[in-house]
Formats: structure tokens, C-alpha cells, sequence
């Protein structure tokens, strides 16, 4: 009769990899907590997208550097007029002959109504030095510089594990090959490099995801590579290689499902590695183009509004910026838990 323990090992082997880890990833609470809060930016992110929210980020609602609602409306500075010194009368008509034509303009003038929208005295998280929503303007530097920080990471995960893949697997003159390039990449400063590649292609939401994903592959290439050299020599691969499977499918079928912990984590580790740079790229004016807003621009911005107590602005950007980066981190963690293979007694 077989134990307890032995049924449910048995029951846990034959669900399958992706449900068992879905069932201990349930388990851990602070990863289903982060989780609902990254799904919770990426709908916010959507929303943006489809222009539900912050579409017209870029409209003056409110007065200049308006304060947050909470704050109550800034109070009105009072200035003293300075009254102009009088003189002598001039009759204008003696020098200018259209003289006698301004009452009529001004009258007519008079007559012209124009519509202004009022502007908001307060808004939630206060305006801009152009009244603009900060509120907004969050939300969309939001779905900016999480959407090059997610691209850039899959470039730069798709190229790593490819070539570590390869490296590790076969070895040989491709191993050297892609050592070789590995080396040429480490030796060189990641910031110059991201710096170099920034001043030739120019600024863009499609230049930072591709100057990115090209230098921050070699830390996911050094980790997959190790991996496919401890996994390639076990035996469920050269039972693979004994039934005929081929050199991709040992790759790709039998040895990445169990190092995806690896991938995943250090995925996660790229896309928070990413959102920084994008910040810092923004910030420093080789980011996103002046026409888009992100983090690092309202950061920018921010950084003269602050030295006159303006403070939402930056306040807004620092906060959103920090709850999402902590969340997904926590996430990625709670992710690599799950799918660790020694986590589940598979080794």
C-alpha cells in the first residue's frame, strides 16, 4: 500500500509543471498580492493605451503648478499697484489721424464674446507649470516606461537565452564564438555603452528598447549558458538523445522547461534593471522623444519645480515608479519559488 507522501508526490508529477507551480504560486501570499497589483498597472496601462485614460494628458485643465486636491487652493498673492504719473492732456488726433476710429473698435470689441473654459483651481494630484494633470501625466509616463522596460527585457532575454543556449549545449567553436562576443560586450561599461548607442541612434520609444535589449543580454546569456552545461550531461537528456530526439529538442523541450526558474527571475530582474535606465535615459534628454512623457521625464520636470516648493510632481512619479517596481520584484520571486525544480522534488 502506498504512503501518503508517495501518492502526492505521484499527483504532483503527473499535473504537469506549469499547474503544480500555478498551485504553490496560490499559496505564497505576498506574490498573489504583488501580482494583483502588477495586473492592476497593466490594465491601467490598457486603458491608456486605448486612450480611455489620460488621452488628453497633454490639456491645460488646471492653473499653473496647481496644488493637490488635498492641499486646498493656493492662496492668492496680493500686489500693490504702482500708479503711472500723470500729465498734461494730448488730444491724439493731432498726431494720429485713426485717432477717432478707437472708441468704435474698442466698442465693437466689446460686442465679441469669447468662451474660456475656466481653468481648476485644484486637481487630484496637483497640475504642472502648464496646468497639465499630473494625475495623467502619471499614468501615461506609466504605460511608457513600462512598456520599454518589458520590451527591452524580452529582446534582451530572447538574445541571451538563445545564445546560452547554444553555448552551453554545444560548446566547441560556437562556445568560443559566443564567449568571445560575451567578453567583447563585459569589457566595455554597460552605461557608456547604452550612452554610445543613444547619441548615434537618436531619441524614441523604439531606439530605447533596441539600445537596451542589445547590452543587457549578457548577464541572462552567463546564466542560461551555465545551465544548459550542468543540465545537457544528466540523464533524462541522454535518454532523449538514445530515442533519437533531436539537438532543438533536447534544447528547447527538455532542457529550457527546466531552467524557465532562471529565465523568469532574471527576466524580472531586466524589466526593473530596465524601467531605472529608461528613468535615467529620460532624465538625462536620450529617452523618449520631448512629444511622449515617462517617469524620467516628469522627474526632469520636476527637479526646477521642486526648488519652488513644488512638490507633487515629483512626489506622483516616485510613487507610482516605486510600487510597481516593488511589486513585480516581489512577484518574480514568488515565480522563481514556484518553478524551482528542487522546490517541487524533481531533483
Amino acid at each position: 500500500m502506498s504512503s501518503p507522501a508517495a501518492v502526492d508526490s505521484a499527483q504532483q508529477r503527473s499535473e504537469g509543471v506549469w499547474h503544480a507551480a500555478w498551485r504553490r504560486f496560490k499559496g505564497d501570499r505576498v506574490g498573489v498580492a504583488s501580482l494583483v497589483v502588477v495586473v492592476a498597472f497593466l490594465l491601467l496601462i490598457l486603458l491608456s493605451w486605448a486612450g480611455v485614460v489620460a488621452g488628453d494628458w497633454q490639456r491645460e485643465v488646471g492653473v499653473a503648478n496647481a496644488p493637490p486636491s488635498f492641499m486646498g487652493p493656493a492662496q492668492a498673492t496680493e500686489t500693490t499697484a504702482i500708479a503711472a504719473p500723470k500729465g498734461p492732456n494730448v488730444d491724439l488726433s493731432d498726431v494720429d489721424p485713426l485717432a477717432p476710429r478707437y472708441a468704435e473698435w474698442a466698442e465693437r470689441a466689446a460686442k465679441l464674446k469669447t468662451e474660456e473654459t475656466p481653468k481648476l483651481e485644484t486637481l487630484p494630484l496637483g497640475g504642472d507649470r502648464l496646468g497639465r494633470d499630473v494625475l495623467e501625466k502619471a499614468i501615461k509616463g506609466t504605460q511608457i516606461s513600462v512598456f520599454v522596460g518589458v520590451l527591452a527585457a524580452v529582446v534582451a532575454t530572447t538574445i541571451g537565452t538563445l545564445l546560452g543556449a547554444f553555448s552551453g549545449f554545444f560548446g566547441g567553436k560556437i562556445g568560443d564564438a559566443l564567449e568571445w562576443l560575451y567578453n567583447v560586450f563585459e569589457s566595455v561599461p554597460g552605461i557608456l555603452l547604452i550612452f554610445a548607442f543613444a547619441a548615434v541612434l537618436g531619441r524614441g520609444i523604439d531606439t530605447v528598447v533596441l539600445i537596451l535589449g542589445l547590452t543587457g543580454w549578457t548577464g541572462m546569456y552567463r546564466q542560461v549558458r551555465a545551465e544548459f552545461i550542468k543540465h545537457s550531461s544528466r540523464e533524462y537528456v541522454r535518454a532523449a538523445e538514445a530515442i533519437g530526439a533531436s539537438s532543438a529538442s533536447r534544447m528547447f523541450r527538455h532542457i529550457l522547461p527546466n531552467v524557465s526558474h532562471v529565465v523568469l527571475v532574471r527576466m524580472g530582474l531586466l524589466v526593473v534593471g530596465f524601467i531605472k535606465a529608461e528613468v535615467i535615459l529620460s532624465y538625462l534628454g536620450l529617452g523618449v522623444p520631448v512629444d511622449q512623457v515617462s517617469w524620467g521625464t516628469m522627474l526632469a520636470e520636476a527637479q526646477s519645480d521642486l526648488i519652488l516648493g513644488y512638490w507633487w510632481q515629483l512626489a506622483a512619479a516616485t510613487g507610482f515608479m516605486a510600487v510597481f517596481v516593488t511589486a513585480f520584484s516581489l512577484m518574480a520571486d514568488a515565480a522563481r519559488d514556484a518553478l524551482d525544480p528542487k522546490l517541487r522534488g524533481l531533483e
